[in-house]
């Protein structure tokens, strides 16, 4: 069969992409601004890309167009899609009758970590040598790879994220994944182009609970309003909890960052890494009592673990220049960065932190969360904040009123370049900037490393 995708170039469809190849389909596709890293990924895997969104790949004649949910009504391919009756189905719809179908699906949901979980929990089936499929929204060093597809393997590790899923289907990705394990890693409001509350995400939280078979398992922290509220409409399959008082808990790191790990109150080893932050303590205790549903025990898990390398773009050093580290991290949400922040600081002491971030997601440009930024960014020493005036990532709000409370240690710019001097100059040895972002932010980090050389 040849599928079309429309939107290849994100991360989701670019992973679906070459599941689909995997499979054994013809897989063509376009996107506007075809782009790396995903469009070489494609490109190696003979895909062919096709820049923008013209009429004239209708002359392609697929079997059948797979729609993304960057893909909305206007967009002058889809519109000859619907005027010429082509066939056509959103990306999440095909994926999960197509493939994830008969396969043990592994989903990791949650408002934030679900990057981060579900690549340590592909690792750990990895190393426990289950060889499982995966589609993930990062490149796990360790796994090399977004996405990997093989049928005779039966489980499957997917990032299972609560967006929707295409301008004719408002439901959440997830719901059309059918887990047999579950892991709802936290639940906060986010995402508010699309949802009005976070009643209204916890009422898709509650259709993902309710497509879990009984034999199915579902892992949630044990202390969680939002979830309880979910789990409380009805839930039919095994709950595994995680964190204070849950069954499985992380005791406090010790200087190297090492942390025992305890089962239903039983120590069952220790994890050695160089991950930082409560947050990504709890991923991995998430992800272990995933595995363990699969038949990987705690002791396989917690040596994989130990061996796990880490994320791109989570907390990933870019460059060290005249002593001076500059990290990129995908923190966008409010939560998301004081947890970074709070890592970074707990690993560096009373090292200086530079936090340069820029307002990206839909949520953050819409102003819905800016008034928790000073509290979100506490543990920064100085803040340096990008907000454009104009153009597709405009601010509906002002940095500058908004990091007021932060007075002398935050300041705002809307000019890559001259944010990118403030941050040079302001810099020295020893000091650690923190990049947080989840979109490109126009090649800073590659940008502030040239200026501190530059500097000398």
């Amino acid at each position: 069969m040849h599928l079309h995708i429309l939107g290849i170039c994100g991360t989701f469809m670019g992973g679906l992409a070459l599941i689909a190849r995997a499979a054994g389909h013809k897989v063509t596709g376009c996107d506007a601004g075809v782009y790396p890293p995903m469009s070489t990924q494609l490109s190696e895997q003979g895909i062919e890309l096709i820049e923008g969104f013209g009429v004239d790949q209708m002359a392609l004649k697929p079997d059948l167009y797979v729609i993304g949910n960057v893909v909305s009504r206007g967009n002058p391919l889809m519109e000859a899609i619907l005027e010429l009756g082509a066939r056509y189905v959103s990306g999440p719809q095909w994926l999960g009758d197509n493939v994830l179908f008969g396969q043990h699906v592994l989903a990791v949901a949650g408002t934030h970590g679900k990057t981060t979980t579900s690549s340590m929990l592909a690792w750990v089936l990895e190393a426990a040598g289950q060889a499982p499929n995966f589609l993930i929204g990062g490149v796990a060093q360790d796994l090399h790879v977004s996405a990997r597809y093989d049928p005779a393997r039966r489980p499957f590790v997917i990032e299972a994220d609560e967006y929707d899923t295409a301008f004719f289907d408002k439901r959440s990705k997830f719901v059309h994944y059918r887990p047999r394990t579950a892991i709802l890693n936290n639940l906060e409001y986010d995402h508010a182009d699309i949802f009005p509350d976070l009643a209204a995400i916890e009422t898709q939280f509650h259709h993902l609970v309710r497509t879990i078979p009984g034999s199915g398992r579902i892992v949630r922290p044990a202390h969680s309003e939002a979830l309880d509220r979910v789990i409380a409409r009805g839930c039919w399959s095994e709950t595994v909890t995680f964190g204070a008082d849950g069954g499985w808990q992380a005791t406090p790191p010790d200087a190297d960052g090492a942390f025992g790990v305890l089962r239903n109150g039983a120590a069952v080893g220790t994890v050695r890494w160089n991950l930082t932050g409560e947050h990504n303590r709890m991923n991995a205790l998430a992800a272990l009592a995933a595995a363990e549903h699969v038949g990987v025990s705690a002791e396989q898990g917690i040596d994989a673990l130990t061996r796990f390398g880490g994320v791109k773009r989570r907390m990933e050093l870019r460059g060290t220049v005249n002593g001076v580290k500059v990290y990129d991290d995908f923190a966008h949400h409010p939560t998301a960065i004081a947890t970074t922040l709070e890592g970074l600081r707990r690993q560096v002491g009373t090292a200086r932190i530079l936090a340069v971030l820029e307002p990206r997601s839909n949520t953050m440009k819409l102003g819905t969360m800016a008034a928790r930024l000073p509290d979100a960014l506490a543990d920064a020493d100085l803040v340096f904040c990008f907000g454009a005036h104009s153009g597709k990532h405009a601010l509906g709000w002002n940095p500058a009123d908004v990091l007021a409370p932060l007075g002398d240690r935050a300041s705002s710019y809307d000019d890559i370049g001259a944010l990118v001097v403030a941050v040079a100059a302001a810099a020295r040895p020893g000091d650690q900037v923190l990049v947080m972002s989840n979109g490109g932010f126009g090649g800073i980090h590659g940008k502030l490393l040239d200026a501190l050389q530059a500097r000398g």
